[in-house]
């Protein structure tokens, strides 16, 4: 019986003392330093913020100065000498080299899809490798996409691993001699180059393929490009942030269809600018 009285004591002086208003306090009235001269003038304060990078792209400083870099040797170097190479060597000749380097990534690719368990597309690539590297010489013609055969080319590797088993893209890059990347893209492309050397050795881990075979898979990428990286750069307000974009969206598009998730059709369709296909180790 006494708990209570007790309480009520302790409680009335706080709820008192939560009832008195406090002390109305008079804001001085505002200063016009027009019609009072000796008045001091007010000063605005203007808080500013930093403007953050986007998500995935903390190093975007050096990624915009690297993709400024590699347009300006592009504009100066590769482009001229791909327009050389285009004129000096038949398109049949240059098309038959693309095949033959793209057909030396297929073991790779139906590994990859063995390892995201499509069984059935890891032997049909197996399938296109046997066909090209023999009845198409080597892999220069590409006898298996046409009749009867009808088995299209399906790149793959390891990158697409890692997005199949939920691996994220991490931080893009934009790194001369290779381009558009992400940490996940870059460790998968150099599980890819290093299978070959490894596994098989020469000629993989001779200079005079790697560095052949990366030139010409690079000047090739350029000229079947040439329009779309032109109209990139001349349409674009900010040409490496849609390079960016680009990238990014067509590679989550990629791993959404491994998955068998919708993607847009369009997207996957059309060749993105700055994603050249690395048929051939890099120099």
């Amino acid at each position: 019986m006494l708990l209570l009285p007790l309480s009520l004591l302790i409680a009335e002086p706080v709820a008192a003392e939560a009832t008195v208003p406090p002390p109305a306090v008079e804001a001085p009235a505002p200063v016009d330093p027009a019609t009072d001269p000796g008045a001091e003038p007010v000063q605005e304060i203007v808080v500013t913020a930093e403007t953050a990078p986007p998500p995935g792209d903390p190093l975007k400083a050096f990624n915009a100065d690297s993709f400024e870099l590699v347009q300006q040797a592009d504009e100066a170097i590769v482009a001229p000498v791909a327009r050389v190479y285009e004129k000096a060597l038949p398109n049949q000749a240059r098309k038959g080299l693309r095949n033959f380097f793209q057909n030396l990534r297929e073991p790779i690719a139906a590994l990859n899809y063995l390892l995201q368990f499509k069984v059935g597309k890891a032997f049909e690539t197996v399938g296109r490798f046997a066909l090209n590297s023999t009845v198409g010489l080597a892999g220069i013609i590409d006898v298996a996409k046409r009749k009867p055969f009808n088995l299209p080319r399906r790149p793959n590797g390891f990158a697409n691993t890692l997005g199949f088993y939920g691996v994220k893209p991490g931080a893009y890059f934009y790194l001369p001699l290779i381009g558009s990347t992400t940490v996940r893209d870059l460790v998968g492309g150099t599980i890819d180059g290093l299978l070959y050397p490894v596994a098989i050795g020469k000629p993989f881990t001779q200079l005079e393929y790697t560095i052949p075979g990366g030139t010409l898979s690079a000047l090739d990428y350029r000229i079947e490009n040439d329009e779309k990286i032109r109209a990139l750069n001349e349409d674009s307000a900010d040409p490496y942030t849609a390079t960016r974009e680009q990238y990014l969206a067509r590679r989550q598009a990629e791993i959404d269809a491994l998955k068998g998730r919708a993607a847009p059709a369009q997207l996957l369709a059309a060749p993105v600018v700055d994603v050249p296909d690395a048929t051939a180790p890099a120099p």
